[in-house]
């Protein structure tokens, strides 16, 4: 498929697939029947809704970039690892990345292709486990290299490099701030372990929508570390990358990797998380209470500190669309933190106690961070197959937060 029949594919996708981000109760019911099909009752809110058509569209984007530049690409499982759509991502991705053991274990038992094998620190009592069910292992330092190099002999064997540039606006998230722990700097320290290693792992990027800035960076790779690419099999530019955006120039994306990939004749891996699922997904709500404090407040059955805590994290709105009309709203959740605000958001109407919202873009990020913080209820998964079913995955209750504490 071309680069531009995959854009009208995606885009066109994304028109039919409009959010409504407000629903009437007689409304919620009416849409909830007709697009649940098969399903008597309304699915019960909070619960993150997965589309499995607006998935396939940063999927067939992910293939578009495999097919013309070479690379291979990986989820990042660190960012999106609801398991029960791995039998669509697999078949347009060649594996998984993960930050820990168990997240190893997890691409290894439920996505098909490579796994790759990271962590920031591994303990001694996980290097058996690992090793059994890697493909590749990436050490972030020299001294985790050198000290398990016996016990993973026969692994082929990475190293994490620090560029110490980066497209982060956060410090929090910025893998080359000062004094980082992610990763190796000093060329002449890597140049001294490199018979120990056939690869190289650079995580730079991060929400990186700039292709000029993804080229700009991946030249200043090059100038540092240039003599020691040549000596490597294989490179993994990491995630962070946005390539599935908008108007993202896939060509010229595909057209750098493939020069990067032939220059040092290494086989390239992407590590896609957002870029895999943006757009793909919501979180579903129901309105609970409404309030007037000098503003008008709406309380809903969910907590962005325990169901979207990313965006807490980094003080960002959640996402609703549409979002305009006469009537404004804050938008808080249910939890006792003081600051659980999803955001101020406009409405046609002012909203009443039933009334459904739809915050969009809830995919990365938040079922791998949800908590049980307040022992508030998880939202259930749910998944919105390609035939346009519906189907409740996962349901979480009292014997699930019970279970998760002693």
């Amino acid at each position: 498929m071309k680069v531009d029949e995959v854009s009208k594919c995606y885009f066109g996708m994304r028109q039919l697939s409009a959010q409504f981000a407000l629903f009437s109760k007689r409304e919620a019911a009416g849409f909830l029947s007709a697009t649940f099909a098969g399903h008597a009752h309304m699915i019960k809110t909070p619960y993150y809704l997965i589309d499995k058509q607006k998935l396939l569209g940063n999927l067939e984007k992910i293939a578009y970039v495999r097919e013309q530049s070479g690379a291979k690409a990986l989820l990042a499982l660190k960012c999106f690892a609801t398991w029960s759509v791995f039998d669509l991502m697999q078949q347009y991705m060649d594996g998984t990345t993960s930050s820990s053991l168990y997240e190893l274990k997890l691409g290894r038992q439920k996505f098909a292709g490579e796994a790759h094998a990271y962590s920031v620190a591994w303990a001694d009592d996980e290097i058996e486990e690992m090793v059994a069910n890697c493909d590749k292992i990436i050490f972030n330092s020299i001294g985790q290299l050198d000290r398990f190099e016996a016990a993973t002999e026969g692994t082929i064997r990475g190293l994490r490099v620090n560029p110490q540039v980066s497209s982060s606006d956060y410090l929090l998230a910025d893998p080359a701030r000062p004094f980082s722990r992610l990763g190796e700097w000093d060329p002449e320290k890597i140049a001294a372990v490199m018979g120990k290693i056939s690869g190289f792992m650079f995580h730079n990027n991060c929400e990186n929508g700039s292709f000029e800035l993804f080229d700009k960076m991946l030249s200043t790779i090059e100038e540092r570390f240039g003599h020691l690419l040549e000596q490597v099999e294989w490179v993994s530019l990491g995630g962070g990358i946005h390539f599935t955006g908008e108007g993202y120039p896939l060509d010229a994306f595909c057209a750098r990797l493939k020069a990067f990939s032939e220059k040092y004749g290494v086989q390239v891996y992407l590590e896609p998380g957002e870029a895999a699922i943006t757009l793909s997904s919501s979180l579903e709500v129901t309105v609970l209470d409404t309030l007037y404090n000098g503003k008008n407040l709406a309380v809903v059955d969910s907590s962005i500190e325990a169901h979207m805590l990313d965006l807490l994290i980094y003080r960002l709105n959640a996402k609703m669309a549409p979002s305009d009309g006469e009537h404004s709203y804050m938008v808080c959740g249910k939890s006792c933190l003081a600051g659980d605000i999803f955001g101020e958001y406009q409405f046609d109407r002012p909203l009443a106690i039933g009334d459904r919202l739809s915050f969009i873009d809830a995919a990365g990020y938040t079922m791998v961070k949800k908590n049980w913080f307040n022992g508030l209820k998880m939202p259930s998964i749910v998944v919105k197959q390609l035939d346009g079913s519906v189907e409740v995955v996962r349901e979480f209750n009292f014997d699930d937060y019970l279970s998760s504490l002693s």
